[in-house]
């Protein structure tokens, strides 16, 4: 597959997840990297450096868009770091980058990147994350997953091309 068709996909969460929400993480780095696509993150730690594990597991690309100016502090699975020196602004850049995002548990810096994700018409496919509603309305606008290979494959199917 050459570099131009290959699918981007941001993997979003917590910097300090549950082990089960790790678990999942690194099994969505490893079904991405398996199926060819480059996973983009906030490059830190949590959800961030246990997908970027399983990515790099498989022998998958993975960039990190750090918040701070020192790429020197990317999680050691990070093989393109990009230092931003912006903050959490960083969030913004992470799900621009991608074509569909994965969010697997989460706070609120998870729930932002949602927010831009699905404001920009993004697909978002949940793991053990938020839920959304609206006037007391379900909003079903996060994809949930039952799994990492079925997180993968939605994101997959639903990127933009």
């Amino acid at each position: 597959m050459t570099e131009d068709k290959k699918k981007f996909i941001a993997v979003i969460g917590g910097s300090a997840p549950t082990s089960k929400e790790a678990g999942l993480a690194e099994e969505v780095g490893q079904e991405l990297a398996k199926h060819g696509a480059i996973l983009i993150c906030g490059g830190l730690g949590g959800v961030m450096e246990a997908a970027c594990r399983g990515a790099r597991s498989e022998g998958g690309l993975t960039i990190g868009i750090l918040p701070g100016e020192n790429r020197q502090l990317a999680n050691p699975y990070i093989e393109i770091p990009i230092a931003t020196g912006i903050g959490y602004a960083r969030n913004a850049a992470v799900v621009k980058s991608a074509q569909a995002v994965i969010a697997v548990g989460g706070s609120y810096g998870t729930l932002t990147e949602i927010g831009y994700a699905l404001q920009s018409g993004l697909p978002v496919i949940g793991l053990n994350t938020w839920t959304i509603s609206r006037n007391d309305r379900q909003d079903k606008s996060i994809i949930p997953a039952e799994s990492p290979a079925e997180a993968v494959s939605l994101a997959l199917e639903l990127a933009s091309d």
